[in-house]
């Protein structure tokens, strides 16, 4: 039988050689706004990390640092910066992120992730306090160009036979 500490080990080896990936939606302070993936091993050095952390930005090769402001996991449901921990919960909230009020006063029991990143996380939002420029990143990323199919005629629809209508006598 594997004693608790044996346990631990072997569950903390599982979690770190899982291979994770993340979006990020990078802002600057004029509004200009990138998306970068990053995968494995960079990926894994930002689990634990919470809203309104600041990192270095030489992960997404940009001088600075940029500060965490927010997210949401594969499903869609937002990361909120009072609710602590990574799992789902079920908030009581009167407004913020994730949710729209309809009336003045109103109060719902919401879904939402907490405030720390988890490999569950998707999509992280993140504020660059330098500019991006725009070209540069174009310039490190090339799309590969789409082949253009050559134009081919339409072909016009098979008319259908008139129907005669038939005379009663």
């Amino acid at each position: 039988m594997l004693t608790n500490l044996q346990r631990l080990i072997s569950s903390q080896h599982d979690f770190f050689e899982y291979l994770v990936n993340f979006k990020f939606t990078l802002s600057d302070k004029k509004g200009k706004s990138i998306t970068r993936e990053l995968k494995d091993s960079d990926a894994n050095s930002l689990i634990g990390l919470q809203i309104g952390e600041e990192m270095d930005a030489t992960v997404f090769g940009l001088n600075g640092k940029v500060k965490i402001t927010g997210g949401s996991d594969k499903s869609g449901i937002t990361m909120r910066s009072d609710v602590h921990g990574m799992p789902r919960k079920y908030v009581l909230i009167a407004k913020g992120v994730g949710f729209r009020s309809t009336e003045k006063g109103l109060r719902k029991r919401k879904l939402v992730r907490g405030n720390t990143i988890s490999e569950e996380i998707y999509q992280i939002n993140c504020k660059y306090d330098g500019v991006i420029n725009v070209e540069e990143s174009k310039k490190e990323a090339p799309e590969k160009p789409k082949k253009e199919a050559p134009e081919k005629p339409k072909k016009e629809a098979p008319e259908k036979p008139k129907k005669e209508e038939s005379k009663k006598e």
